[in-house]
This record gives C-alpha cells, structure tokens and sequence, in this order.
C-alpha cells in the first residue's frame, strides 16, 4: 500500500482530533444545562408539591470516550445522563419522567431558539450554533446483597442499563490496542460526515463497535490500520448488519430497520469509496494518485493542497483536483429487496476486434481493456415478471476520474441496454437495478478494468 502515512498523521491531528478548546467548551456547556435542569426542578417541584432532585450525572458517549471529531457545521453533541433515585420517583413512568426533565428544561432555556426537544431515549436541548445535548434519563435502586447501585434507562420503558459501562469498556479496548481503536473510530466519523447528502449514516456507537470488532491490530501505519479495518468491516456487514452492545448484556444496537438501513447505507459508501483507493496498491502509483485517492475518500480540504514529485529530475508541482462527488446509491431513492435476480450481457469492441464478450476480451488482454474501445452492456435477463423500469448506473473509479471530474455514479433510466466507452485508466463498474413496485427487487455488476 501507498505509503502517505505522514500525511495522514497530519490529516489525523490537526483536521480530526477535537481542539482542547472545543472540548472544554463542550464541557461548559454540559455543566450549564444540568445547573439549568437542576433550578427548574425546584421551580418544578415548587408548582407541584414535589422532590424530584438529580442524585447523579456523567459524561456517556464520545465525548466521555474522546472520539468528537471537527466538524464544519459545529454539529457536536453531548451526551449527559441525569439519575434520578427510583424511591422518589415512584411509579412514574419512563415518558413521564422524560416530560418532567423536559418541563424543568424549558423553565430555564426560554431564551433558545427551540423547546427541549422529547425523543424516545432522551431530552435534547439544541443551542443555534450547532451544539445539541442529549440528556439520558436513569433512576438508580441499591442492591443491598451485591452492595451496588442498579440503573435503569427511561427509553420506551425503563430498562435495566449500567450507567458508565460502554465508557469503561471502551477506555480498557482502546488502552488495550495502544490507542488504536480511538484513531480509527475517529477517522470513521470523519468518513460518515464526509457529504452533506449522507443523511442516514450509524451512530457513533455503532461504528465504535464494529471498528474495535474489526480492529487490523497488525498494521502500525496509520494509513494501513485504517484501510484494512475498514475493509474488514465492510465484509463483516455484508454478512449480517446486526450489532450487538458490548455490554448491557448484549442488547440489540439495531432493533428497527432504520438502524438497518444506516448500516446498509454505512457499507455501501464504504464500499464504493474503498474500491477508489486500489490504486494504493499499484506497483506505479505515485504520491500525486495517493493523495488524490485519499482525497476522493475524505472529501477534505486538507488534501487539496500542492504535491512535488520528483520527474526525470526535475520537481513537478501539481495540485490535487477538486471534484464533483455526483455518486447515487439505490438505498437512497428505492427501498431495497433483492428478491429477484438480473444479468448483464457486456461486450467490447473497436480498433478492428469485433464485440466479444467482456470475459474473454480480458483473458486475451491479460485483465485489462485498452482505451478508446466501446463497451455495449444490455440487461439480458431477470427473474422479475413484467412491468418493471430498468436503472444503470456508470462509476469511474480511481485518482484519474477524479482529475477529471469525471466520477460519475449517477442512477438513471436509460432503457435495457447502454453504450460506453473506454476513456481512461481505472478499475470502473456498470451496476444494473431493477425497478418493481417503486422497489428495488434485483441488481448485478460488471467490473469494467481499463489500462493506462
């Protein structure tokens, strides 16, 4: 693989990791809100005759374990958990509990933009700039004979939860692989932020767990740990998309098919944009392709910047390209049920071969086709019975493409079959979905591997 691992260094502490400045504000902030909670409990408990006070809170989710990354939109988020004792709480309900916190919210933010915000697992406090809070509600009961306290999570109901368990289980895996598993959740976050238009994308726990499930612990370079973690992450989610929680005994992390749906979307952008990072692997990749693959993956700035490579003696200064990441992804615009299968029959042809199927035009030319030939692909064959629209989709794929602003990737009907041709150097696909229903029911790929 490439090795640009001092530049990812680089990417990684000054574009990824979190300022100390933004931290502590992250924490001002969280001391300020649950001061806010705790006076309008009193105004609370005043108009209706009751005690309710916050017994206990703490820190949870990434900023407890450090993987906040930066973000443009200064969307960070701060997860607070608020504990409140069973006894004086009563038989109050999980909802109510929540609408009380929220009540007691309101009472002090008056001058927010918007109300407390009631969601199924917590209350979410939203500042202007950006900053959002969610505070997770608890009620604590002691356990004389194990001499501890228990938890429970008011989500739909009240669930038996520990209240500091994913933050210490995370602190021993990360202390466990050097600091590893830190720099690499980091950098999927940086990943999953990427694009505006990636709505739909994993929590940052799930990532969290995937990527210490997954964990390359071989490679040392920051570059290769990455790369290979993520890979292994994708074959693990084509396999089952399910997460399980590291503890809390083993609760299910995705329970509804949205969360299904986030990982879905979470491998199939990794996919796509791993496949354009193959060129790190070619015996004549250079610095200049490296960096405009890496830059392809982040969509960071910080990769559009001057390289120098040394060329028949003489130092080349070139810029890495801006470009157009106009990729679609089918989960994006149909629901997805593979019910149905689809072939792709895919012949080439030009500078006096006549069409042969693509298969034995690249066993002639030892995997690779030559530029300036045409590509013919016409949806042969599907399982799926009339009426049904047919959608292809072109990728180019690799540093080139992206020279070029020419990735494509868009989804459009063009009918039963396409013509291409073979423009530039990459390891390019035609994909092939049929549309029932407004249902996506079947899909194929051809690869389509063009020399330099």
């Amino acid at each position: 693989m490439y090795d640009v691992s001092s530049k990812f260094t680089t990417f990684y502490d000054s574009y990824v990791v979190l300022p100390q400045t933004e931290k502590n504000k992250l924490y001002e902030k969280k001391d300020l809100n649950i001061q806010r909670l705790k006076d309008g409990l009193e105004e609370y408990n005043r108009e209706n005759k009751t005690s309710y006070k916050v017994v206990d809170s703490c820190v949870q989710g990434s900023v407890a374990m450090s993987t906040v990354v930066q973000n443009e939109d200064r969307d960070y988020d701060i997860d607070v958990a608020v504990v409140f004792d069973k006894v004086d709480l009563g038989d109050k309900g999980a909802q109510a509990t929540r609408n009380m916190v929220a009540n007691a919210l309101k009472r002090k933010t008056k001058q927010f933009n918007a109300e407390p915000e009631v969601k199924t697992s917590c209350v979410r406090i939203k500042y202007a700039d950006g900053y959002h809070i969610d505070f997770a509600v608890y009620r604590r009961s002691y356990d004389e004979d194990n001499e501890e306290w228990l938890y429970e999570h008011a989500g739909l109901e009240w669930t038996e939860r520990e209240l500091k368990g994913l933050t210490d289980w995370f602190k021993t895996q990360n202390n466990e692989s050097d600091g590893m598993l830190r720099k690499v959740v980091r950098l999927s976050k940086m990943f999953c932020k990427s694009r505006e238009s990636w709505k739909n994308m994993p929590s940052g726990l799930l990532q969290t767990v995937l990527c210490d499930e997954k964990l390359q612990r071989s490679y040392e370079r920051i570059d290769e740990l990455f790369y290979h973690t993520m890979q292994e992450i994708v074959n693990r989610l084509e396999n089952s998309t399910s997460v399980s929680a590291p503890v809390d005994n083993g609760r299910n992390l995705t329970p509804r098919n949205s969360d299904v749906n986030k990982m879905t979307n979470w491998k199939n952008r990794l996919k796509s944009k791993l496949e354009d990072l193959e060129v790190l692997f070619k015996d004549d990749c250079t610095e200049f392709d490296a960096i405009q693959a890496w830059y392809g993956f982040f969509n960071h700035d910080f990769w559009d910047a001057t390289v120098s490579e040394s060329c028949n003696y003489n130092i080349v200064a070139k810029s890495v390209y801006a470009f157009s990441d106009t990729e679609q992804f089918i989960e994006d615009m149909y629901p997805v049920e593979y019910i149905h299968r689809c072939g792709i029959s895919c012949k080439v042809s030009g500078n006096g071969w006549r069409p042969t199927p693509i298969a034995d035009f690249l066993s002639i030319l030892k995997c690779y086709l030559p530029h300036n030939f045409e590509i013919q692909c016409v949806m042969s064959y599907t399982t799926c019975p009339h009426p049904y629209a047919v959608l292809w989709k072109v990728k180019n794929v690799g540093p080139e493409a992206e020279r070029r602003n020419q990735v494509r990737g868009q989804i459009e009907d063009r009918g039963t079959s396409i013509t291409e041709h073979t423009n530039f150097y990459g390891n390019h696909y035609i994909e092939c979905y049929i549309i029932k229903n407004g249902v996506c029911v079947a899909k194929n790929r051809v690869k389509i591997p063009i020399g330099r």
